[in-house]
């Protein structure tokens, strides 16, 4: 092995064992901590072993192919949080918002995919320093994700490593090849968007934390597949670059992003007009299971009367039913519901905050394959 290999590896050994330490004894990696240590490594391999620029011929290209996998995969999950719900992001554009949460990120995504590039660079293609490099960078994101852990039981072990280990594990690997492919530039916006969009986006989808798991597993896997495809098509082609044809894709996704805010807008419950899929056929003929109702969240006490549908809240369950009694005591409102298809009355007397609001149009049997989804 040559000399300057043994060093890097030593200087990496040395470096997993700082991580490990922090890992099992003394946690002080917390927060900036690891941005802290990424500008310390940084300085010192600059020292021991000069940084090296990045001349990767197809940087731009693959720029844009990362672009366009991001929008596919928004949209794609987007879609999908139509099935699985949403959620209303916090106010991270608050100065504590931004201090706690932003920048701690955009430091360590920065710092992290450039110091990737050094160690893969002065790797030179040994496999043995690449995979150290890969187990190194598998640390840091494991230690940074230690704050979200219990290790109380072996269950909790077991889901630590679950739901952060092996998505470390997946996504180092792919960065690694990645890397030595396109240079740093590219996983950087990569990892910027993927680790940012829940702060700075107001609606997320809200799945559970098997399914983020799952989902941080495979996209390194789709998005290394696609650079695999990039390159090995261009192994026995005459070097095109295509940035126009890469801009057209961009521009040809345009419809699917507007269609798909404007159903994210009607089915996150979060502004006036909410759109849910009717589950059970107890307001039929009116109203059948599949179809979708738009709720309209503005509406004033006083014009609901019997005869109109509401939607109300029973637990954690929706209701549409028909009003079929209401009484008026003490300035308050107190209404009695049935479905049209049932025998008898709701067994609940609903209130005035129980109520979401008003239904007055649907659209037919639009929602089934959530009611297929649902029943599986």
């Amino acid at each position: 092995m040559k000399k300057g290999y043994k060093r890097l590896l030593v200087f990496e050994s040395f470096l997993a064992l700082i991580l490990l330490i922090n890992s099992f004894f003394v946690n002080f990696l917390s927060g900036y901590g690891i941005s802290f240590l990424l500008i310390g490594v940084l300085i010192a391999f600059k020292c021991l072993f000069g940084f090296e620029k990045d001349r990767h011929r197809y940087t731009k290209d693959i720029i844009l192919d990362v672009i366009i996998f991001l929008i596919v995969f928004l949209l794609l999950y987007y879609l999908f949080g139509i099935i699985i719900g949403f959620y209303r992001s916090d106010n991270y554009y608050s100065l504590y918002g931004l201090y706690k949460f932003i920048f701690p990120i955009i430091c360590y995504v920065l710092l992290r995919e450039y110091l990737r590039y050094m160690f893969m660079c002065k790797s030179e293609g040994n496999f043995l320093l690449i995979s150290t490099t890969i187990l190194l960078f598998t640390f840091f994101d494991i230690t940074s994700s230690l704050y979200f852990g219990k290790f109380e039981t072996n269950y909790d072990i077991f889901v630590f490593i679950a739901l952060y280990v092996f998505p470390a594990i997946s996504s180092n690997i792919m960065f690694s090849y990645i890397t030595s492919k396109t240079g740093y530039k590219p996983l950087m916006l990569y990892s910027l968007v993927i680790n940012l969009y829940p702060y700075l986006l107001p609606i997320v989808p809200n799945p559970s934390q098997y399914l983020v798991s799952v989902i941080d597993l495979l996209l390194p896997v789709f998005l290394g597949y696609s650079v695999y495809k990039f390159f090995k098509k261009r192994e026995n082609e005459k070097p095109v670059r295509d940035y126009h044809d890469q801009k057209k894709q961009i521009i040809s996704l345009l419809p699917l992003m507007i269609f798909v805010v404007i159903l994210v807008y009607f089915t996150s419950g979060y502004f006036r007009l909410w759109a849910i899929v009717i589950a059970s056929g107890s307001m039929t003929p009116e109203i059948n299971k599949g179809d979708a109702v738009i709720i309209d969240k503005k509406f004033d006490f006083d014009s609901l009367n019997k005869g109109q549908i509401i939607a109300y809240k029973s637990g954690n369950i929706i209701v549409v039913h028909r009003i079929v009694k209401k009484e008026h005591i003490k300035d308050n409102y107190y209404y009695v519901t049935k479905g049209d298809s049932n025998e008898s009355e709701d067994n609940l007397v609903i209130t005035e905050n129980m109520i979401i609001g008003t239904v007055d149009h649907k659209i037919p049997l639009i929602g089934l394959p959530k009611v297929w989804l649902n029943d599986l």
